[in-house]
């Protein structure tokens, strides 16, 4: 505005002065002063349109700035929020805990009522009286007995029975008598383990669990079938696996008898074979196993083999065919002597081979030493009864 004034002072003296050339210059000038005085007024106008502007007191400012969070409070709101996560998980386990608590009393007090009511009908079931079929009381040697004493006397009774039927054989005789003339009975008893003498347990991802036969195993059979032994198979596997395999084994009926798990004698963990219950002398009785455990009662009677895993270049049973057949070939009396001296090796069918092969060569060195003492006679010896003619 001072720059107009002046310029329109400028512009009068001119005129008074009679410079009208001058006047119009200045006013030109002017002009273009004051038209680079809007396009610069424009401009910082069009700058200040485009850098933000402020508004208000500092007081507002302030307020403004007051209200972005600050990392404090940034952490303190996690924590607050971490606490109340915690919070309500601890919360909702402890609710779970007190659930299970309670299904687990109530399964409890149903099991504790269950085998309740099981031992009070197993009680009364053992301990009340007898009657016959005309309904008349059958006393027993506890009937006199009070009433408390009568019960407990009746269940001790039946748990003695149930407890023999586990662990003792389930008969006196586990065989039959001897057969008497005309009928033949074999010299021999030869037991034999099944699993791992005869058959060994396989498991495979096309076929499951199977039984694999020993190498040989038939021609064993056949070799010391009857009248030459009387083969046993006595086995601590249950009847139902036992007999199914002994079927598809020995299809010609070479085994004779059958003793399975309920014919052993369970004593410290393990099914112990009670030979003593065979209704055999155990001086013509062979027991074939691998496992000392299960023949403890009578080590004498025992030809301990090392056990089979299933390999096929097994040839123990043809060995084991050998040694029984010279026992039956030699009629031994007693075969526990023989067993006895064999039983201190730990394959006692490979010493044997080694003392067949022992033999056979002794054999042969006096065959030879006798055809060589044959073929060197005197030649006069031939002669001597013509001379003397």
């Amino acid at each position: 505005m001072a720059f107009a004034v002046r310029s329109l002072r400028i512009f009068c003296r001119n005129i008074h002065n009679g410079n009208g050339n001058g006047a119009l210059l200045s006013l030109r000038k002017s002009n273009t002063r004051l038209n680079l005085i809007k396009i610069t007024e424009r401009y910082k106008s069009t700058v200040k349109d485009n850098v933000p502007k402020i508004f208000g007191s500092l007081t507002n400012i302030l307020v403004t700035s007051s209200s972005i969070p600050s990392p404090q409070q940034n952490l303190n709101e996690k924590n607050e929020q971490y606490q109340s996560n915690t919070n309500n998980e601890d919360e909702e386990n402890r609710k779970q805990r007190e659930k299970s608590w309670k299904r687990m009393k109530i399964t409890l007090i149903i099991l504790g009522v269950s085998f309740s009511a099981m031992g009070g009908m197993f009680i009364y079931t053992v301990s009340r009286p007898v009657y016959d079929e005309n309904g008349d009381l059958v006393e027993d040697e506890f009937s006199h007995l009070p009433f408390f004493p009568k019960i407990w006397k009746r269940v001790y009774r039946e748990l003695t029975y149930y407890k023999k039927l586990v662990q003792e054989p389930s008969r006196e005789k586990l065989l039959p008598d001897p057969l008497k003339y005309p009928y033949i009975q074999p010299p021999y008893t030869l037991v034999l383990e099944l699993t791992d003498v005869l058959v060994h347990p396989d498991w495979t991802y096309q076929t499951g669990w199977r039984f694999k036969k020993r190498p040989g195993v038939d021609q064993f059979l056949e070799a010391v079938a009857p009248p030459q032994f009387e083969i046993v198979i006595y086995t601590a596997e249950a009847g139902a696996t036992a007999f199914t395999i002994v079927d598809s084994l020995d299809p010609n009926g070479y085994i004779i008898y059958r003793l399975v798990r309920d014919a052993t004698r369970f004593v410290d963990g393990h099914h112990v074979k009670d030979l003593d219950a065979l209704n055999r002398d155990l001086k013509k009785v062979i027991v074939v196993d691998w496992n000392a455990n299960s023949v403890k009662f009578n080590p004498d009677n025992t030809l301990k083999i090392p056990r089979w895993n299933g390999n096929d270049d097994d040839t123990a049973l043809y060995d084991l065919a050998a040694f029984l057949k010279t026992i039956l070939a030699t009629n031994v009396d007693d075969v526990r002597d023989v067993i006895s001296y064999y039983r201190q090796f730990d394959n006692p069918l490979e010493v044997f081979r080694e003392n067949q092969r022992k033999l056979l060569l002794q054999m042969q060195e006096d065959e030879s030493q006798k055809q060589q003492q044959n073929s060197i006679k005197p030649l006069t010896s031939k002669w001597s009864p013509t001379f003397l003619k």
